[in-house]
C-alpha cells in the first residue's frame, strides 16, 4: 500500500526527471547554435548569422522557465540534502547554459562584419576550437544526465586542452596583424570570437563542478590549472619559434 509520502517522492522524481531533460535539450541546443555559428563564419552567410543571433532567444526563454520551475519546487517540495543539491544543480546549470547561448550568439554576429572584408586564413583554426569546446559540453551534459561525477571531473581537467588551443590560436593571430596591418580589423574579431569559444569551456568546467558536488556533496577541492597565458602583459612569450615568420 503505497503511502502519502510514497507519492510526494515518486512525484518529486518525476518533476526532477522532466527538469533535467529540458535542461539536457538547453544543453543540446546551445551546442548547435555554436555549430550553426561557425558554419556561417566558414561560409560568410550574414541572412544565417543573424538567424542564430534571434534564436538565443529561444534558450533565454527556456533558462526563465527552466528558473521559474525551479521556485516552484523549492516551493512545493521543501527539498533537503542530496534533494536540494539536485534542484541547486539545475539551476546553476542552466544558467551556465544560457551563458554558453550567449557566446554562440555572439560567435554569430561577429561573423557578419567578418564577412564584409577580405577572409584570412586564420578564420579557418575556429572550428577546432569550437569542436574542442562542443566535445566537452556535450560531454558535461552527459555527466548532469547520468549523475555521473567522474565523468564530470574528466571535463574539468581536460579544459586545460582548449586552453592551450586557444592560447596558441591568439598567438597566430598576433602574428598575422604584426604581418601586415590590413589583417588587424579581420583579426580582431577573430580574436573576440575564439575567446567567446574558450569562455564556452569555462562555463563547461563550471557545470562539471556543479555535477560533482551534486553527485558527492562536496566541492572539487583540486586546483584547475588555467593555461590560457592570453591575459599576460608580457606578449613576447607568445610569438613562439612555430609561429609563421613576419614579412620583411
Amino acid at each position: 500500500m503505497s503511502t502519502g509520502t510514497d507519492h510526494i517522492i515518486k512525484s518529486y522524481d518525476t518533476e526532477l526527471s522532466r527538469l533535467t531533460a529540458e535542461i539536457v535539450r538547453m544543453g543540446e541546443l546551445s551546442v548547435k547554435q555554436l555549430e550553426a555559428a561557425i558554419d556561417v563564419v566558414e561560409r560568410r552567410d550574414e541572412r544565417a548569422a543573424q538567424r542564430v543571433v534571434d534564436n538565443d532567444d529561444t534558450i533565454d526563454r527556456m533558462e526563465r522557465d527552466i528558473s521559474h520551475d525551479v521556485v516552484r519546487l523549492l516551493a512545493l517540495r521543501a527539498p533537503m540534502a542530496g534533494d536540494l543539491r539536485n534542484v541547486f544543480a539545475a539551476l546553476r546549470t542552466a544558467a551556465d547554459i544560457e551563458r554558453i547561448g550567449d557566446y554562440a550568439a555572439n560567435v554569430a554576429k561577429r561573423s557578419i562584419p567578418l564577412s564584409m572584408v577580405a577572409p584570412v586564413q586564420p578564420a579557418r583554426g575556429l572550428e577546432h576550437l569550437a569542436r574542442l569546446a562542443a566535445t566537452g559540453v556535450r560531454e558535461v551534459l552527459a555527466a548532469y544526465q547520468e549523475r555521473d561525477a567522474e565523468r564530470a571531473h574528466a571535463v574539468w581537467k581536460n579544459d586545460t586542452v582548449l586552453d592551450e588551443a586557444y592560447t596558441g590560436y591568439f598567438r597566430q593571430l598576433l602574428t598575422y596583424m604584426m604581418e601586415d596591418p590590413r589583417n588587424i580589423t579581420p583579426c580582431t574579431h577573430l580574436l573576440f570570437m575564439a575567446k567567446n569559444i574558450e569562455r564556452i569551456g569555462d562555463h563547461a568546467t563550471n557545470i562539471a563542478e556543479n555535477v560533482w558536488f551534486q553527485v558527492t556533496g562536496e566541492p572539487l577541492q583540486s586546483q584547475r590549472r588555467k593555461l590560457d597565458q592570453t591575459s599576460s602583459a608580457d606578449f613576447s612569450g607568445l610569438a613562439g619559434s612555430g609561429d609563421k615568420p613576419a614579412r620583411p
